[in-house]
């Protein structure tokens, strides 16, 4: 096959958008047809515009990472709806039955049936690792490039890679749990493009280990940033493992992996300054006019940038609140005053997002880094300098009326507080779910959660199955050359 003629990039996203999402993970391996030579030259004719050909150079291979879309967008729906995190109409949950699963926390309904129709999470997140493991594959093999740019690209591969089974494992599989996770199941394990290529579905502490040698090996041939926001450096490699000790309960790793993303990059956004400049329409209680979002690409708080909510090719609102997810927030918290704005349509009376554009919210950030390496000095009994930290978040957000400093000699009241900020600073994102699942395994911060509803009353343990979302049936039933066995019951 001549390699002269070269396959467009946008050519592969049409016809990887054009495969529907149930069909086996392999299938969303498509682009490793592109690089094994397991594919016959009249095979390749089959699937692609005639006349293109493979990418060979790093200028072909470069901007595979660089597709919003396929490689840094992944939504965490249903967890944020078990949350209860965001305003969910009665006309999305009669219609979205999954949804109304979760957001009543009906431990009866039969989620693995439901899950047919939201299966995003899962098949956007493999979309993802296939594009990595086509980059990782081809790492030695690109030409017109220097090794430095070779290895460069390969690295930046391997963590967005270990980014994503960080997801999947923190939705599809039980939290870490270093009594049982050599037993337990996580998700498969794909490390190749080949669409033909073999799979395992490994333990949860292989898994873990597998992220954390990925990062580690990938340090090295990192820039101290990325090339671009999607590219993410050594400040993002070490936020990663900082929040993957975490999960794992390896406070000083914790800690030691926070404190060197800091040291690349400790800046954070002022929200009090923000605040100020928009007050007028901030305080104007009918004034629901969208405003550009400032967590955008450019936020000063990146590491790397990924979108959640939404599709990211085009400009989107943040979910809506409910009123008594609201009131978890501070009182005079500027960001939250700066983002929604308590509305009543109809029937219903929410806190509407009063801002737009392209938000990162299942990236890596400063805020997340300084709240991780506050949990840490709290664990090690280091309570005052686990406050020091967390103010430092504190004094950018709340407004100075209602600021002062948080005190206390009590380790667990400290991270509790740390806790409150950071389920608000990451609301929307992975972290919220991955947080409260793994401090549901300690008798001093695992909760019940409670709601009444038209006059009933629901709840939700810290033991519930629920707290493990299903794998998609689609994927079991079709799970190419592997085995993958269900999670969860139901």
């Amino acid at each position: 096959m001549a390699t002269a003629d070269l396959i467009m990039y946008s050519d592969f996203i049409s016809i990887y958008n054009s495969i529907h999402m149930k069909h086996q993970i392999l299938k969303y391996i498509i682009l490793g047809f592109i690089a094994t030579s397991a594919v016959s030259c009249n095979d390749y004719l089959n699937i692609l515009p005639k006349g293109q050909k493979m990418p060979v150079t790093y200028a072909d291979f470069e901007p595979l990472l660089r597709d919003e879309y396929t490689v840094h967008h992944t939504r965490t729906t249903q967890s944020t709806i078990l949350l209860n995190d965001r305003f969910v109409s009665s006309a999305n949950l009669n219609y979205y039955r999954l949804w109304d699963a979760n957001y009543f926390w009906r431990e009866n309904s039969d989620r693995i049936e439901l899950n047919n129709a939201d299966e995003d999470t899962y098949y956007q997140s493999y979309a993802s690792i296939s594009t990595c493991n086509l980059i990782i594959a081809n790492g030695d093999k690109m030409t017109e490039s220097s090794e430095q740019q070779r290895k460069e690209l390969v690295a930046t591969a391997k963590v967005i890679r270990a980014l994503n089974y960080y997801i999947l494992a923190n939705y599809y599989a039980a939290t870490y749990d270093a009594a049982t996770s050599a037993s337990l199941k996580s998700v498969p394990l794909i490390l190749s493009a080949d669409v033909g290529a073999p799979h395992t579905q490994v333990s949860i502490e292989e898994l873990y280990q597998f992220m954390i040698s990925e990062i580690a090996n990938s340090l090295p041939d990192l820039p101290t940033t990325g090339l671009t926001v999607l590219h993410p450096g050594q400040g993002a490699a070490h936020a990663l493992l900082a929040r993957i000790y975490l999960q794992m309960g390896n406070y000083p790793l914790a800690l030691q992996q926070a404190e060197k993303a800091l040291s690349i990059n400790d800046k954070l956004f002022n929200w009090l300054n923000y605040h100020e400049q928009n007050k007028s329409r901030i305080e104007s209680p009918l004034d629901y006019t969208l405003k550009e979002t400032p967590v955008d690409h450019s936020y000063v708080e990146n590491y790397y940038f990924r979108h959640g909510n939404d599709a990211s090719s085009y400009r989107t609102t943040e979910y809506a609140l409910r009123v008594d997810r609201a009131s978890g927030f501070e009182d005079g918290d500027a960001k939250f005053l700066s983002r929604w704005k308590l509305r009543t349509v109809g029937p219903d009376t929410y806190y509407t997002s009063t801002m737009t554009g392209y938000h990162n919210l299942q990236g890596l950030t400063t805020v997340e880094v300084y709240l991780i390496k506050a949990e840490a000095l709290a664990r090690s009994g280091k309570v005052d300098e686990a406050l020091t930290a967390l103010n430092a978040v504190r004094k950018t957000r709340i407004l100075a009326d209602k600021y002062a400093d948080l005190q206390t000699s009590d380790a667990a009241q400290a991270i509790k507080w740390i806790q409150r900020t950071k389920q608000n600073e990451l609301i929307f994102s992975i972290m919220p779910f991955a947080d409260i699942r793994r401090l549901n395994k300690e008798d001093t911060y695992k909760r019940t959660f409670n709601k009444t509803e038209v006059g009933a009353n629901y709840q939700l343990s810290p033991t519930s199955h629920l707290w493990i979302m299903p794998i998609p049936q689609g994927a079991l039933d079709n799970p190419g050359n592997g085995n993958i066995e269900q999670n969860v019951s139901k």
